[in-house]
């Protein structure tokens, strides 16, 4: 188990980012975040702000103002931010979504990084690139929208979209480019990875439930289950069950906080150390 060091005790001259959104008080960035930055050894923290639907503009001038140096932004926030930032990312200007906004001087800079969170724990837990991989993505929400894109971007050979409303599956789609289509369940059976980006399966009173026919699931294949409460559901035993690779939503979590830390501090994240301080969060949160 790893060893979490002390944090150092908060003076004058420390450092402050913050997660906001509405409600906040579930988040676990701050657990995540500050493991990470007393593993490193900087001066710094981040704590938890409620800020209400309709004042994003005005968070991230408080922000600037206080002279905070990162903003991790959750709902209901996402689009509204941007609006108070002086520049995007390519990826957060593609999904019209910030998660993650850096201090650089007087600049407010805006970035997306649940792709490249949900790229770094395939790569922990499966030891996957998707590269020349056919991939199927249930669900075309925010969630959603990042992995398509990150999985196009890194490569893949196809990215079919399966969601109810198939206007919004046509429009996560496209984010894939060429590779991009709207699918069907049955697209399943001859992918290499399932991502179920849809909330079925969160919590204590939907757990049981199932987004695709299990008779879908196949041996080869790797499930990435973006939920992460509970830690397995039951879409990753019935994948277990029929020989597929599963994994739940924790690794992504962890990663794009990695990337946020990094894109704050300058610095490579501890990625073990703020891993080990996921399982205490959550059950804090739980």
């Amino acid at each position: 188990m790893h060893e979490q060091p002390p944090a150092r005790p908060i003076t004058a001259r420390t450092q402050v980012v913050a997660v906001i959104g509405d409600p906040i008080g579930h988040s676990l960035s701050p657990t995540i975040h500050n493991a990470g930055f007393a593993e490193v050894g900087l001066d710094w923290r981040c704590v938890a702000l409620p800020v209400r639907a309709g004042d994003a503009v005005a968070a991230a001038g408080g922000m600037r103002a206080l002279g905070l140096r990162g903003l991790s932004v959750t709902m209901p926030h996402k689009s509204d931010i941007a609006a108070g930032l002086d520049r995007l990312s390519t990826a957060a200007t593609a999904l019209g979504s910030v998660n993650c906004v850096t201090r650089r001087n007087d600049e407010l800079l805006g970035d997306n990084t649940d792709g490249a969170g949900f790229l770094g724990g395939l790569r922990e837990d499966f030891d996957l690139e998707p590269v020349g991989v056919d991939c199927v993505v249930l669900g075309a929400g925010g969630a959603a929208r990042a992995v398509v894109l990150a999985l196009a971007d890194a490569g893949a050979r196809s990215v079919r979209v399966v969601n109810r409303t198939r206007s919004r599956a046509e429009q996560a789609a496209a984010l894939a480019g060429t590779v991009g289509a709207v699918g069907t369940p049955a697209d399943v059976v001859d992918a290499g990875l399932l991502v179920n980006a849809t909330p079925v399966g969160m919590g204590d009173g939907s757990s049981a439930q199932l987004p695709i026919d299990p008779d879908l699931l196949h041996p080869g294949l790797v499930v990435a289950e973006l939920v992460y409460h509970p830690a397995e559901t039951a879409l990753m035993a019935a994948a277990a069950a029929a020989g597929a690779r599963t994994a739940n939503g924790v690794s992504m979590l962890v990663h794009q906080a990695a990337v946020a830390f990094t894109l704050w501090t300058g610095q490579p994240a501890p990625v073990a150390a703020m891993g080990a301080a996921a399982p205490a969060a959550l059950a804090e949160a739980g």
